[in-house]
């Protein structure tokens, strides 16, 4: 295969098989895409410009031998894809927990979050200096704390297990365009760290994308279901 599709291709396959699995008869993910499309919209707006920035400022950048060369901005037409790819299929496996796996962590979700955000704020200000670091783990103290605020813990089991599974396929992903390498960190940006070839916080770049379209997801359902319980009272 051509180097040039590796990057395109990896995001179609992220995608391929929740896309057609969708329609499975106990989940039908596909009858709550009314509601996933705009979190993923709404999710790819913010980190796109985060994505934009970053790369304008030199803190990672793209290696052209591994993309087909189409670029909106800074960005690969492969990055603006990936935004949409790897989210869905993370979504999709959130809600088979949900119908398969009903209160899954759910007794230990609150304890987990209650120890998450301490930590990634002492992270956040220890890096405060590297700018991939401190954004990251900043960003997902607050993201965490407005959840937990909010939805209490309802969706934090099924979203902490999803991102435990979810850490499969992104090492996998993740360690071949790290390897390549088709993105390429500077290193000054990060704690330096690195899983493989995966700088560190990657796992919680991820983290933080994800509870953001949870959150949004889950409240665009919350408050369709609100307003069809309003209309039936009146």
């Amino acid at each position: 295969m051509d180097s040039r599709y590796t990057y395109f291709v990896l995001d179609l396959a992220s995608i391929f098989f929740p896309l057609i699995l969708s329609f499975d008869k106990k989940v039908h993910f596909y009858t709550r895409w009314k509601f996933l499309f705009p979190a993923l919209f709404f999710n790819a707006v913010i980190f796109i410009a985060w994505d934009e920035f970053f790369t304008r400022m030199g803190i990672w950048y793209f290696n052209p031998d591994y993309l087909l060369g189409y670029y909106i901005g800074s960005l690969p037409i492969e990055e603006w894809l990936f935004f949409l790819a790897i989210p869905y299929a993370c979504i999709f496996i959130y809600d088979c927990l949900k119908a398969y796996f009903p209160d899954f962590l759910q007794s230990v979700a609150r304890r987990i979050t209650y120890l998450a955000i301490p930590l990634f704020f002492i992270l956040g200000f220890i890096y405060i200096q590297h700018w991939y670091t401190a954004v990251t783990f900043l960003l997902l103290a607050i993201i965490l704390l407005f959840h937990i605020l909010i939805y209490k813990t309802r969706f934090l089991g099924y979203f902490y297990l999803m991102w435990l599974i979810h850490l499969v396929p992104f090492f996998i992903i993740n360690g071949y365009l790290t390897s390549l390498p088709v993105v390429i960190y500077n290193n000054a940006e990060n704690m330096g760290i690195r899983i493989g070839t995966i700088p560190f916080e990657d796992a919680f770049y991820s983290m933080l994308k994800l509870i953001i379209i949870v959150s949004l997801y889950e409240g665009l359902q919350l408050y369709k279901n609100k307003k069809f319980v309003n209309s039936h009272k009146n």
